[in-house]
């Protein structure tokens, strides 16, 4: 059965920091000290709901000070965030790998030697195929088996895929193709479990850092495998490209040995019925005592959300996410922000980097590459501050527009001047400033900040869902533009570039229209302001309302398909249950009808005014 309206607005008060000096006495069931269920409790079935309203075990509540930065969290957000190292990485060194003497006179396919647009598109591509079934698969099966388990097997599966590159023999070109795909497979599960296992451990505090730790890790991968090409790129054998894939494995191994010190994700845990190890993982995370009120409020947000979910048998559908309360807005808004992060242009620098360069004329390409790589990655770290300081519309909106300037220019520059022959070294030095400040306003703003918001703009019991399915978009169009740029640049050589500022503007755009801010705002509130319909031009200025609960997704009892609110169970709906509630009236207390009697209320007026 659900818990009682008395009982949730018990929890509820714990959850809101409204109990911190002592814990509630009863559960509402007659005992006396109302403490959780442990983890002996079996794990809950649809329909179920949690075991009751969460209460520290001891008479009083811990309020000392949080400790953000323990050695736990700091541990925490670098193991886990070699998931980005393993991506940046893995697409950086293909860019130099294909301008190698050695891997070219294997696998090309052309005179030269040089490879056709087909099989360059084929090899580069395949990986973001491969991460594009990997993320879409990666979210249920975390829920079945937790997020340590999977982030070591998506990290096994990519050094299979290594395995698979590493032993190519003669000139099976396809062996590299199918090697890609499947280490894509890893890096596609680790891109939606990393984020969503920093988001639902780290403290709140300093969870949006955190996530945006992804996005360093990715610039740091991207640049240490420029400086690797750059130092094998000479070997005349098959050390110069097979060593740099080798180093890969090192990533991996940190990463997967590194989760298994770590704990499950303390969202998973209760959801099993773990409630003990939820509570313990919570406590070491905030670096408190398992009775400080910071772990009590984080008990009862997780219980919160659980019983709403479970409203009307637990069978909710996967199409939720489109049927939900402004969920269909929401998740277009998240495929839509993440397939412009590809369309910005980035990875077509990333990608296809040094050949790029070759064609300008630069005597060593590699250098250029480094250069970019080092400037990604640097930049990435005023990304961070930027996230927070300037907030995330307008980050985003000045970003894209400067990214559409440098474009421009970029694509200008190219067409006609160098593909004409005119100022070749002068034009040659203008594309790579314009490309190293268009790195600059990436790094800042749309490489870190989309996966920031990502994480944000949908509600818990969507989360997983939307976040495989945004970053299933992103995938796509990584793909999309990796195998189709050879073709689009041979037909219209530099001004697809033109393409890429269309699309930076546009992100100006859609942003500007379409996007909440969410700066400094908690996750609830973000989740009230895409319910009430608050105009994204005027996020900025919105405030919570003061005395009000918060209308978010996660505290409606919802039917199966999010189409109905189950009034009765409902937490908080202040219209059919409070009216339900009220007992029936005598001659000292309770509503009355006076209609028709001739008698007026003593305190009538208008706005609170008494009548006398």
């Amino acid at each position: 059965m659900p818990i009682s309206f008395v009982d949730y607005i018990d929890s509820y008060k714990v959850f809101h920091g409204k109990n911190k000096k002592t814990a509630v006495k009863s559960n509402g069931n007659g005992n006396s000290n109302g403490n959780m269920s442990s983890s002996s409790e079996k794990p809950y079935e649809h329909g179920a709901t949690s075991p009751g309203p969460y209460r520290a075990e001891k008479g009083e509540v811990d309020n000392s000070p949080v400790r953000l930065l323990t050695p736990r969290t700091i541990a925490m957000g670098l193991i886990v965030s070699i998931g980005g190292l393993i991506f940046g990485y893995d697409t950086g060194q293909i860019s130099g790998f294909l301008e190698m003497d050695n891997f070219l006179n294997r696998f090309a396919d052309q005179p030269g030697p040089a490879f056709s647009n087909a099989r360059e598109g084929t090899i580069v591509g395949l990986l973001s195929i491969g991460t594009l079934v990997g993320a879409l698969g990666s979210a249920p099966i975390a829920d079945i088996f937790g997020r340590r388990v999977c982030i070591v097997t998506w990290n096994i599966v990519f050094c299979i895929g290594v395995i698979v590159q590493i032993s190519t023999i003669d000139d099976t070109w396809y062996q590299i193709a199918i090697g890609r795909w499947v280490a894509g497979l890893g890096v596609g599960g680790l891109s939606v479990l990393t984020p969503m296992y920093q988001s639902e451990t780290a403290p709140r505090q300093v969870r949006g850092a955190m996530v945006s730790m992804y996005q360093l890790f990715i610039t740091l991968g991207i640049f240490l495998a420029d400086c690797i090409n750059y130092g094998t790129k000479n070997h005349p054998g098959a050390y110069s490209w097979k060593l740099p894939l080798g180093l890969g494995f090192i990533w991996p191994c940190i990463m997967g040995v590194g989760i298994c010190f770590l704990r499950e994700s303390p969202r998973w845990d209760f959801r099993h019925g773990k409630i003990d190890a939820a509570r313990v993982t919570l406590a070491k995370s905030y670096g408190v005592a398992e009775n400080h009120w910071e772990v009590q409020r984080e008990m009862a947000e997780i219980k919160e959300k659980l019983d709403a979910e479970n409203a009307g048998g637990g069978q909710h559908k996967w199409y939720e996410v489109f049927t939900g309360p402004r969920m269909a807005y929401r998740t277009l808004l998240g495929v839509t922000l993440q397939a412009l992060q590809q369309l910005t242009g980035a990875n077509f620098f990333f990608y296809y980097g040094t050949t790029i360069f070759a064609s300008v004329g630069l005597s060593d390409s590699y250098i250029t590459a480094m250069i970019l790589g080092g400037v990604n990655f640097g930049m990435t770290f005023f990304g961070l501050y930027v996230v927070e300081k300037v907030g995330r519309r307008r980050a985003l909106i000045a970003g894209a527009l400067w990214m559409f300037m440098c474009f421009l220019i970029f694509a200008s520059v190219g067409h006609f001047l160098l593909n004409a022959n005119k100022e070749e070294e002068t034009a040659g030095t203008v594309m790579i400033v314009f490309a190293c400040l268009f790195i600059a306003a990436y790094a800042m703003t749309w490489g870190p900040i989309i996966w920031a918001v990502i994480g944000e703009i949908f509600p818990s019991r969507y989360r997983a869902t939307c976040m495989g399915i945004s970053s299933a978009s992103n995938w796509i169009w990584n793909f999309l533009i990796s195998f189709f740029s050879p073709y689009i640049t041979g037909a219209i050589d530099f001004r697809y570039g033109y393409i890429f500022a269309s699309c930076c503007f546009a992100g100006a755009v859609v942003v500007y229209f379409f996007l909440c801010e969410s700066k400094g705002r908690s996750l609830e509130e973000i989740d009230t302001m895409y319910i009430m319909h608050v105009a994204p031009w005027k996020s900025t200025k919105w405030t919570a309302p003061e005395g009000e609960d918060l209308v978010t997704a996660d505290a409606l009892f919802l039917t199966p398909g999010a189409r109905n609110i189950r009034k009765a169970n409902a937490a908080g709906m202040e219209g059919e249950q409070r009216v339900e509630g009220v007992p029936e009236p005598n001659e000292q207390h309770g509503i009355h009808d006076v209609s028709g009697t001739g008698y007026e209320p003593e305190s009538q007026g208008v706005r609170g005014n008494s009548v006398s």
